[in-house]
């Protein structure tokens, strides 16, 4: 309470605090609070005892200012307690996050036998036999004696060049050799199975 020289009474200027005192107890920041106090009634009323006109003006001076106080806290109350929106990301599927590790020689050739018509899944069965015998799916494997290269043995090896010039490192180009060669040859794999579980060669 302020004392004036006329003895009026000064009953704004309490009113007119609590709106700053407001926003810094609520979280407000300093800026909040200067714009707050900045926003609010400045000047001061001071009533002479006894006029009812002036009282009343006061009276209603301190309801806005109480008003714009109570606006202030709710506002840096729901500032304070609202939850931080969680960042959206994007889910990564596996496929994505993870490289693919290459394909084998035989998902390779089991993805061609699939391919090819009139072959029925049981057709990579005997050629994983036969193969399996022949090279052990092994690109580099080479026969010391006759010289018979690559996946499917190929003899000579130099064959395997009319399905690309990358025939003595790339798997792909042996196993698409070697297949058409089963089938110009012996029709499917499982005769040519059969042909070298008779004779031991295909």
């Amino acid at each position: 309470m302020i004392r004036t020289p006329n003895r009026g009474v000064v009953v704004a200027g309490a009113a007119l605090g609590s709106v700053s005192l407001a926003v810094g107890v609520l979280g407000g920041s300093a800026a909040q609070a200067s714009a707050t106090t900045a926003a609010a009634p400045q000047s001061v009323t001071v009533a002479p005892n006894h006029d009812p006109v002036a009282l009343e003006r006061i009276a209603a001076e301190q309801r806005s200012i109480s008003a714009q106080a109570a606006a202030v806290a709710a506002v840096a109350g729901a500032t304070a307690t609202a939850p931080p929106k969680p960042k959206h990301r994007k889910p990564r599927r596996a496929a994505r996050a993870k490289k693919r590790a290459p394909l084998t020689p035989r998902e390779m050739a089991q993805q061609l036998v699939a391919q090819h018509k009139g072959w029925k899944p049981a057709q990579f069965t005997c050629l994983d036999k036969l193969w399996t015998r022949e090279s052990g799916w092994n690109p580099h494997n080479e026969n010391g004696g006759s010289g018979a290269y690559g996946i499917p043995q190929s003899l000579p090896a130099r064959k395997m060049a009319t399905f690309g010039s990358d025939w003595r490192d790339n798997p792909m180009t042996q196993i698409k050799w070697g297949l058409w060669y089963i089938a110009d040859r012996y029709g499917t794999p499982c005769n040519a199975w059969a042909h070298s579980e008779r004779y031991n060669y295909y």
